[in-house]
Order: structure tokens, then sequence, then C-alpha cells
């Protein structure tokens, strides 16, 4: 392990030294990532180095860097001024001065991970999917400059939710890596725009919508009795597949909702048609799917749905990448890159596809998966990996876990011609071979959705490798989590997912991202109501505080007017802030921690609205610094859109925003109905009230504005809102009015029809409630002696009938009373 390594050369080390500068045992341990820098460990280390350069005494060593990495965070200079001055030389000193290879164990099972070299130096950690811990995060260039690649979409459908989970994920790193902590980041993310999946899709589309337009002319019957053989076909196949299997579910659904139209006459053929489009397709497919030879149709496809994937990440306030790549745009390229790894000795040709030698490279290298290296083996994964339209048990392939480099195009596919006939790529070459060409032979961060981890990234890893002869392609691999539906997992597969284009229908982006920000980029995230409802909840609340700060703002004086004087209060809610700030930071450091980000901010929110409650006429200026660093946070993480300013703003907001126009004209109207109300109420004036009523509560709305009142002698607040949501409030108002009243209205309905129903009940005397053919004798106060059979009343019931005949003598009474009333 990491420590275990760490602490053997902080021994080997120990060994060597003289007693007199030595490192004791305890200061040996704390060289561990995870473990607590205490002061009494950095106290130690900043007395050896009052007297010494390096921990070796006099020559920089790989020990240096590794206490150098093990540090969470910069030394103060002023608590440890040699442990700082310490530091900071190892921040700008050149990985060349250190002989000895940087290697650290990780996980069990996984291959070593080698640290990057690099003068980079800051506190940031991001947990790797290479360790599976969280490391320091150190780039392979100078100057804060990185190179960062990710997996893009395949385009063959709508995006959902999933992509959604990515790639909004990816761009809040990206947005923190870039504007909190000030990384040049060259982006690239690739559109896989030929696989299996959009052959498949566009061949059986294609073969469909011609079915369709052929339909015409042929006969109900004809046309019936095709659809019957491809269901006969489509249900051999679900013969095969167990019952529990989830695609047999979604199949039997399917046949469920075609069987009963099939002989109905009355149906319309192009309904019955959609009815069948998955038997239909696949019985197509197998027809005349081999005859399908026209690129245009692949093509027309991809095209379609990258088009529309742009278009949803735009919407998403998605960041477009510094760099796009098509894999149909770098064919030569990939063609080459197989070459290099079969010159290499990793690749092999067979029956016109290249495959990866996995024997040869784990005989060189010992291993066959850096990220996942116990699903080494799991077929089922590894066909997924193949794809749709490949066998992944072919004999083509010396072993089963041999995966494809270049697929020999079959007939109804499309291909390029190369050295081994005509043919495509494989899935996984295309990463490797577009990184490689873009930002050459290293990265330093590749990322993507954490499905992808084995086979696709393990096998990109390998590629790489092996083209390069390189011991580590990538430094950090980032996997953001999976994503369920109110619990359930998702899967497009079984048709169980949500578009994007439908989740916006419900939310905004910005309640969207507000809730990916609430959990952690690398844990599961569940979108569900109660999810979104939470995500409303919270950008309201940072909303609404926005603009109370903009109303204490708009009330600011100028020049030395606009300085109060702090007190208690003041230093208070200034510590807080502080505490806010460092605590966001440490959150930022962590692995960008949002979720604890979010938290933070809520909480100093909360913290100045305390104290606005406290003081009534508070320090307007520091009520903006909190709301202006408050934004500028959000703004990181592609919330807000102007961190210089407080809110949310707009992307088109020029130098002056339409608040510092129109707040001035707010103000004065707000302060003219202050004066109208406190005249009203002292007139005691109801009608001028209402209208002043009528102001806040129906003119102000259609204009943008809130106004809210507060007790008698306190000027009403103003806020400058979004209309819509205004009148969204005002909308729900009506509805919660209009609602409560048929509730009120309901229960008086009801009350008075329980009223009416004990009348009705009052009317029969209680002397007469019994005599009924159910006894057959009663006393002289109605009450039966006798049942119908003769036989006496028990006590008993006797106590139950009197019981009984009290209430009805009660609804009686209240009857007789009732009458007496309406006669009089």
């Amino acid at each position: 392990t990491t420590s275990n390594k760490i602490c053997m050369l902080c021994s080997r080390y120990l060994v060597k030294r003289s007693p007199a500068v030595v490192l004791t045992s305890k200061i040996s341990r704390m060289l561990v990532p995870d473990n607590p820098n205490t002061s009494e460990n950095l106290n130690q280390l900043n007395q050896h180095f009052a007297i010494h350069s390096y921990l070796e005494s006099d020559k920089l060593s790989a020990l240096d860097r590794k206490l150098y990495t093990c540090l969470s965070t910069t030394p103060s200079s002023a608590v440890y001024p040699h442990l700082a001055r310490w530091f900071r030389h190892m921040s700008s000193v050149s990985s060349d001065d250190i002989k000895e290879e940087k290697e650290v164990s990780v996980s069990k099972g996984q291959p070593h991970w080698f640290i990057p070299d690099s003068t980079d130096g800051n506190s940031l950690r991001l947990y790797n999917s290479l360790t599976r811990q969280k490391d320091h995060f150190l780039t392979n260039s100078q100057n804060k400059t990185m190179t960062w690649y990710n997996c893009g979409p395949t385009v063959y459908d709508a995006s959902h939710m999933g992509h959604a989970r990515s790639y909004i994920t990816f761009d809040i790193l990206r947005r923190v890596l870039a504007d909190y902590f000030g990384y040049k980041i060259l982006y690239v993310m690739n559109v896989t725009d030929v696989d299996d999946k959009i052959i498949f899709r566009a061949r059986t589309k294609y073969l469909l919508d011609k079915y369709r337009s052929d339909m015409k002319s042929l006969s109900r019957d004809a046309v019936v009795s095709e659809i019957k053989e491809s269901v006969d076909v489509f249900k051999s196949k679900m013969a095969a597949m167990p019952a529990d299997d989830p695609k047999h579910k979604m199949m039997a659904k399917a046949l469920s909702s075609l069987e009963p139209m099939l002989d109905n006459p009355k149906v319309d053929l192009d309904e019955l048609l959609t009815l069948a489009t998955m038997p239909m397709e696949a019985w197509l497919d197998k027809k005349h799917g081999a005859g399908v030879t026209d690129h245009s149709i692949f093509a027309a496809l991809s095209q379609h749905w990258e088009a529309e994937f742009h278009q949803d990440m735009k919407e998403l306030n998605v960041l477009p990448p510094d760099v796009l790549t098509r894999v149909t745009d770098y064919v030569p390229e990939v063609i080459a890159y197989v070459e290099r790894i079969i010159a290499n000795g990793y690749g092999y040709e067979s029956n016109g596809s290249v495959y990866f030698d996995s024997s040869k490279w784990r005989t060189d290298r010992g291993y066959l998966a850096k990220l996942r290296p116990e699903s080494v083996g799991d077929l089922d994964m590894l066909a997924e990996g193949e794809g749709k339209l490949s066998d992944v048990n072919t004999k083509e392939k010396k072993n089963q876990v041999d995966f494809a480099l270049w697929k020999a195009s079959k007939p109804g596919e499309p291909y390029w011609e190369s050295p081994w006939g005509r043919g495509r790529p494989g899935w996984h070459i295309e990463c490797s071979c577009m990184a490689d060409a873009i930002c050459g032979g290293k990265l330093d961060i590749h990322s993507g959705g954490e499905d992808l981890m084995f086979p696709h990234h393990d096998n990109e890893i390998l590629q790489a490798e092996s083209f390069s002869k390189s011991k580590q392609w990538v430094n950090y691999f980032l996997h953001s989590g999976h994503l369920s539906i109110e619990g359930c997992k998702m899967s497009k597969s079984l048709k169980n997912f949500i578009t994007i284009k439908d989740a916006l229908q419900k939310n905004t982006a910005r309640q969207l991202r507000i809730h990916f920000l609430s959990h952690s980029w690398r844990g599961g995230l569940d979108y569900s109501e109660s999810g979104m409802s939470e995500a409303v909840n919270t950008e309201k609340y940072f909303n609404d505080f926005f603009l109370l700060v903009k109303f204490y703002k708009s009330n600011l004086g100028h020049g030395i007017d606009s300085y109060t004087k702090v007190g208690s209060e003041e230093l208070e809610l200034l510590k807080k802030f502080e505490a806010c700030q460092n605590s966001v930071h440490n959150a930022m450091c962590d692995s960008i921690d949002t979720p604890t980000v979010m938290k933070c901010l809520k909480s100093i929110v909360s913290d100045t609205y305390t104290y606005i409650n406290v003081i009534k006429e508070p320090n307007v200026r520091l009520l903006v610094n909190i709301g202006v660093y408050v934004t500028r946070i959000l703004s990181v993480f592609g919330v807000a859109q102007m961190p210089q300013k407080i809110g949310y703003g707009g992307v088109d907001e020029g130098a002056q925003s339409t608040d510092e126009i129109v707040l001035p004209f707010v103000k004065a109207l707000s302060e003219f109905r202050d004066e109208v109300r406190a005249t009203a109420r002292e007139l005691k004036a109801g009608k001028i009230l209402e209208s002043c009523d009528k102001v806040r509560n129906e003119v102000l709305p259609e204009l943008g504005v809130r106004l809210e009142d507060r007790e008698a002698g306190e000027a009403a607040v103003f806020k400058i809102d979004d209309k819509e949501t205004l009148l969204r409030e005002k909308q729900q108002l009506l509805e919660d009015r209009e609602r409560k009243e048929k509730e009120k209205a309901a229960k008086a309905a009801a009350r008075e029809a329980a009223a009416k129903e004990k009348l009705e009940k009052g009317k029969l005397s209680p002397s007469e409630m019994f005599k009924t053919s159910d006894y057959s004798a009663w006393d002289d106060s109605g009450l039966p002696t006798l049942d119908a059979k003769g036989e006496k009343i028990t006590q008993s019931q006797l106590k139950k009938l009197k019981k009984l005949q009290l209430n009805q003598h009660k609804l009686h009474e209240a009857y007789l009373k009732h009458i007496s009333e309406q006669t009089f």
C-alpha cells in the first residue's frame, strides 16, 4: 500500500541518518496522505529543516517528493518557516533532479501508478480511479497547462439523463479546475459516429421506413401476415432468454400491446406497424440488412443525433469542448495507429480483423487492466464492449479476452479500405488514437462514466501504452457515478430512461445542476421528484438572498457615507464568513467536494439572515461582499453567470444590469407607497390600503418586482426578480386560495349534510325506535322486553338498547328544537 511504501522508505532513511538529524518514527508514520498533519509532527519537520535542506541532509531525494505529496496543505510561513521554505523549494524543483523512480503501489490487484513529473505545487487532490484513492494533482506540463480527454457520446438516439449526469459532472470539474484553481485546459471530447449500435439503428430505421413506404402497395392481409411472422421469430428469441431477464420483460410488454391489435381490422396499418417496431426491425434486418450499403444512411442518423446532443448540452449550460473529434474523420490515423501496435508485437490480423494480443501483453507487463483488474475474464462485459454485431467467442481470436482494434466489415456495414481489407475501427481504438493525435502520448486527465471503466477504458490503456511503449498513458482517470431514476437503474436498452429534453420540460438547467452539485461527482445520484424539489428550494433560497442583498445595496450611500462602524455583530459574521471561505477551499481541494461547498454556502447565507434579523441597519458592504462571494462560487460551478455581481444573472447582461437601471425607480415607488399606507392607516381608509395591496400583489409582479411589506413603521423590501417566477408564484397563490376556499366550502357542505342527516334521524321518537318485527313486547318507555321469538331480553342486550335510545333521545330533542325555531 501507499503508506507501507512510504514508511519503508522512511525507515530506510532513519537507519542511514545519525541520531542528531533523523526524523522520529512518529514523523515517518505521518508520511501518509490520509493521516492528519498534526502540529507536533509539523513542528519536528520544521526543526529538521532549520538545519538541513532536504530529508537526506544535503541532497534532494525521492523521499522529499514523498513527503511533499503527503502534506495536505501548504505549511504556514508564520508557524513553520523552515518547513514552508522547503515546501516552496519543492514546488519549483525539476523532477529530473530526482533520479529514483517515483512509483506508488495502489489498491490490491492494480498495477503501479507513477507520480507525474511536475513542478506544479498546489493542495488539490483528486480521486483517481487508477489508485482508488485521492492523489495529489500534478500536471505533465508547466505553468498550469494540462490536457483533458473526455469520452463523448455514441450518437444513435436522444441524449438522456445518464448523459446529463456525466457531462454536467465533468463540466463542473472542468470549470473548477479552470476558474477556481487557474489551470489552462485543453479539453478534448470525441463523438463516436460509427459503431455497432449506430449501424444497427440506422439500418433498421432505414428498412422500417422503406417498408412503411412500400406497405401502401401491399394488401392488409399481406402486411399482417408478415408482422405475425416477425412476432413468431421474436417469440422464439424470447423463449431462449430467462423469464426474469429485464429484456425479456420489455419484449413481453411490447407484444402485449401488439398482439390484441393484429386481427382488429379497425386498427390503422401505420399504427399497427408502429406497435410492431421491435419484432419488425429484427425481422427486416435479418432479411434485408446485408443489402444496405449506402454510407449516407449511417451518416444521416449519427449527424442528426449529434446535432441534437450539442443542442442539449447548450441547454444544460455545458461548455463546448476546445476540440471535438469524430472517429470517421480519423480513420487514416486509426489505421496507422493499429499498424504501430502490430509492429510493436501487440496486435495480430485474423480474417480481415485485427485483435489486441492480450497474452503477449500479460507476459510482458503482467496485467490486462489497470482500472478493474477484477473484471478481466468477464465475457459478458467483454461482449458488450465488442458490440451488438460482433461475436465475442469467434475463433478468429487467439484468446477470448482479445478485443478488436479493427473490424472486418460484414455486408450491410460501412467500411474503409485498409491493409487488412475493408473494415472499420473497433470501439476502443478511437479514443486512444484521437487523444494521441491531439494531446500527444500522455494525458493529464481522462474521464467518462463509471460504466466505461471496464472494458472500454482499460482497453484504451492497453492500446495507448502498447502503441507508445510507455508505462503510464493517463495520470488521472476520473469516473462519474451512476444515475438512477426514482431509485431504479436507468437503462437505455430497456427503454427505462428520461431524455434531457423531457427533463428540461420539468426543471431548468440550473435546478438540474444544483441537484448534481448536492451529490458527490463520483457517487450514485438518484434523479427523483423529491431530489428535484430540494434543488428548486435551494435555487430559491439563494435567489431570495441575492434579492435581499440587492435591496440593501440599493440603499448604500456614496463615498464616506457608504462605510459604517463594524461592531461585535459584524465581527462575528466576518469570522463566520472567513471560516466559510476556508471550508469551501478545503472542500474544493478535497477532490472537489461540491456537496460540502453547497452546505457551506447555505450556512453563510443562514448566518447572514440571522445577522440581518438582529441588526435593523446592517453593514451593507459586508452583505455585498458575502453576496459577491456566494455568486462567484456558484459561477465557478456554472450555476450563476456573473461572478463579479450578485445573483444568477443572465448570459447577455452588459456592464450595467437591468437591476441597476430599474432599482432607483422601484425604490421611489416603494417609498411613496409606504407613505400612502401609513396615512391610510391613520385615516382608516380601507379602500386605499386595498389599492396598495393590489399594487403589491398584481401590478408589480407583472413588471418583475417583488414587494414585501414589513411591520408598521418599517420600509417595505423591494426586489427585482424574474417575472415568470413571480407570475408562477402569483398563480400558485391564487390556486392555493381557490383550493382552500373549495376545501372550506366542502367542509361546510359536509357539516350541513351531517346536520341534515342528524335532523332526519331525530324525527323518530325514542319510544318508537324499537317498535319493529325484531321484538314482540315493550315497556312504557319503548324499550323491548321480549325478542321476536318471545324470549326475554338479556341484561347486556338491554344495556346496549338503553344507550341507543339515549342517543336517539338527544337527536329527537335537537330535531324538536329545530322545528320550534323554524316555526318561530
